[in-house]
């Protein structure tokens, strides 16, 4: 089906939107494109940074710095203008004020306190209004932002690569690697959209990873390693590389209490170290993520091995799942992908919704997507 004028502004405005990609957080992702009565774009914008301008002002001061005025044009914008006073100036009031004459928007905000509000104020102005426009691909991008504004709790995503069999190591232990370079450049692409990557303890201690940004640019998420017992070594590149203070170390609180010389050497060392509840010398990851949200992450990626993994699984606190699957197979004597998961009964497994699958670039892996059947993106 051909795309229609509108389409074609709007896919332009959600391309602008993701230049601000793993920097907004936790505010959402938005673009807008101005078009002039003859249908010419004459300003482009985009959120780009935390607490800076947001997309439509972008969008107008590059119009206006190209001579354009923007009195009776059009505005298309990915997320519908904000009509509260917080870091920034209502966009609403911003597009009322400078007369345009139409406004585009893709989605509603989901955020309370705009949530209708913006778009009101708008028609109120006699300004044309019109939303919904490419809305499930606004949903797609800003699936982050949407659960963290109206749960608290962050978006997660679990990461696992394995073989066709379901294998992620050898018997020995050897995992590196089963995936190919341009997976892990996927994966380092991931980690720069999160604003934290979230692995277990025997990952840290077997695989001694640094979770950085390597492969590919963007920002450095924070990294968030569990250890219950605080008995990690303090050699771990986690611990001792130049990334340091971006590191989180979860222990149980019990652990906290009893371990406070500990506690005090990994935090001169520049580490956080929080206090979560634990059962069994397991971290209570629903605890653990609703404290997460409440520091304005609205993002986590779930780095697993199979301890981790079946845990995430089987308590159901994930959003999405990223497979990436490369075309081997290392046999049932290999390590699972996945730890036990209890299960008895067919009647008992969770069903998934398949959400995307693609075969990465410049390999032969694949890339699968899933998403929990409740998910709204």
């Amino acid at each position: 089906m051909k795309e229609t004028t509108d389409e074609t502004f709007m896919h332009r405005a959600l391309a602008l939107a993701r230049n601000g990609t793993g920097h907004v957080s936790p505010n959402p992702l938005v673009g807008c494109v101005i078009t002039d009565h003859a249908g010419t774009i004459i300003g482009e914008g985009a959120h780009l940074i935390f607490g800076g301008p947001h997309a439509e002002p972008n969008a107008i001061a590059d119009a206006e710095a190209k001579g354009h005025s923007v009195e009776g044009a059009t505005v298309y914008v990915t997320l519908e203008p904000h009509c509260h006073q917080g870091k920034t100036k209502p966009c609403s009031r911003l597009l009322v004020e400078k007369k345009i004459a139409r406004c585009v928007i893709a989605m509603e905000d989901p955020n309370p306190l705009v949530n209708g509000g913006g778009i009101r104020e708008l028609r109120e102005a006699g300004i044309e209004v019109e939303v919904g426009l490419c809305q499930a691909e606004a949903k797609e991008l800003n699936r982050f932002f949407i659960k963290h504004s109206t749960t608290g709790q962050p978006y997660i995503t679990l990461k696992l690569a394995s073989s066709l069999d379901g294998r992620s190591a050898l018997s020995n232990g050897e995992s590196r690697w089963i995936t190919s370079e341009a997976s892990r450049k996927r994966v380092h692409e991931l980690r720069a959209e999160h604003d934290a990557v979230l692995i277990g303890t025997r990952t840290a201690q077997i695989d001694d990873p640094a979770l950085t940004v390597r492969l590919v640019e963007g920002r450095q998420p924070r990294r968030i390693v569990l250890d219950p017992r605080l008995d990690l070594p303090l050699s771990l590149q986690l611990f001792s590389d130049v990334h340091r203070a971006k590191t989180i170390l979860v222990t149980s609180t019990k652990t906290f209490e009893r371990e406070k010389k500990k506690v005090s050497e990994l935090q001169m060392l520049g580490l956080e170290v929080l206090s979560i509840p634990s059962q069994n010398d397991r971290i209570d990851l629903q605890a653990l993520f609703t404290e997460l949200g409440k520091r304005g992450m609205s993002s986590i990626l779930v780095e697993a091995g199979p301890t981790l993994a079946s845990a995430v699984i089987a308590s159901a606190i994930f959003d999405e799942l990223q497979l990436f699957v490369a075309p081997v197979m290392l046999g049932g004597d290999a390590k699972p992908s996945v730890g036990p998961l209890g299960i008895t009964s067919l009647a008992k497994i969770s069903h998934y919704r398949l959400h995307r699958v693609e075969c990465i670039e410049n390999s032969d892996d694949l890339r699968i997507c899933i998403k929990r059947q409740n998910s709204e993106a």
